[in-house]
This record gives C-alpha cells, sequence and structure tokens, in this order.
C-alpha cells in the first residue's frame, strides 16, 4: 500500500469534512457541494484499495454526526452511492471527459436522491428543485479539478 496516497487520501479527506465543518450562509448552504462524496467519489475512482464501499459506510458515518440529522441517513447515501461508483470504476478509463462529467453527476443524483428518500421518510419537506443546486455546484467543482490538471481517471479533458 502506497505510504503517499494514503496520507493524501487522509487529507483530503480531512480538508472535505474541515469545508463541511464551516459556517456556511443560508444561500451558500443551498449550493454548498457535498465535498465528502466528491472526494469519496475520486478515491473511489483514483485508489479502490485504498477506498472502498466500507470506508463510504464510515465516512457516512462521519458526516451524520457531525451534521446532526437523521443518523445514517449519510451512511446509507455514500454507501449506495459508492456500490455504484465502484460498479463502473473500470469502465471510466474508456470515458472521455464530458462522459466523465454525467457519470459524477449521476452518482452526485444518486446520493441527494437516496437523502431525499430517507428525509421525506422522516417527515421532512421537499424544498423543490433548488434541493439538487449541490449536485450542480459538485459537477462544476469536479470540472474545476479537471480544468486543473487533477488525473480523475477519464481519457480526455471536458469540452
Amino acid at each position: 500500500m502506497p505510504v503517499n496516497k494514503l496520507k493524501t487520501l487522509y487529507f483530503s479527506v480531512l480538508l472535505a469534512f474541515m469545508s463541511l465543518l464551516l459556517p456556511w450562509s443560508q444561500a451558500a448552504l443551498l449550493v454548498r457541494p457535498d465535498f465528502m462524496l466528491l472526494v469519496l467519489i475520486f478515491w473511489l475512482i483514483r485508489a479502490p484499495n485504498l477506498c472502498n464501499v466500507g470506508t463510504a459506510w464510515m465516512l457516512g458515518l462521519l458526516v451524520d454526526l457531525a451534521a446532526g440529522m437523521v443518523f445514517g441517513q449519510y451512511a446509507l447515501a455514500y454507501t449506495v452511492t459508492a456500490f455504484f461508483a465502484v460498479t463502473y470504476q473500470r469502465r471510466l478509463v474508456l470515458f472521455t471527459g464530458v462522459q466523465q462529467l454525467l457519470y459524477v453527476f449521476s452518482l452526485l443524483l444518486i446520493s441527494q436522491v437516496m437523502l431525499l428518500i430517507i428525509k421525506t421518510f422522516a417527515g421532512g419537506q421537499f424544498i423543490g428543485w433548488l434541493y439538487f443546486l449541490p449536485s450542480l455546484s459538485g459537477v462544476m467543482l469536479w470540472l474545476l479539478a479537471m480544468g486543473l490538471g487533477l488525473n480523475t481517471g477519464g481519457r480526455g479533458r471536458a469540452n
């Protein structure tokens, strides 16, 4: 197991967790991407031997504790999302940049739909289509990472 990759993984998870804990305002909170899920998807794609479905479950529990919501909702959403990410991980090297963006967007939507279902069963109100803004901002952040040269696993850049 490469020690440098493991340290980078831990550091990126710590940064994502700290981003989650920042005091976001109402408008920024509405569009804030799920930093932890983005980091999780990145590592599921780049290093599936270091990050797997079990890691997704543990990080989801950590986010549940930090968010103070229904315990287990992020763990379930991250686990289901990680399952789909790992299932298609080997095919990702064949994807172009645009296909990879659509893939990441669909993973972010899977997580948000899972969270929406859980919140609905817990008595929460659906706030409308604005609920899905974090998926859009997450894809924009992924596009920025690709544009800055972060190797996200696809074979080309998004055009």
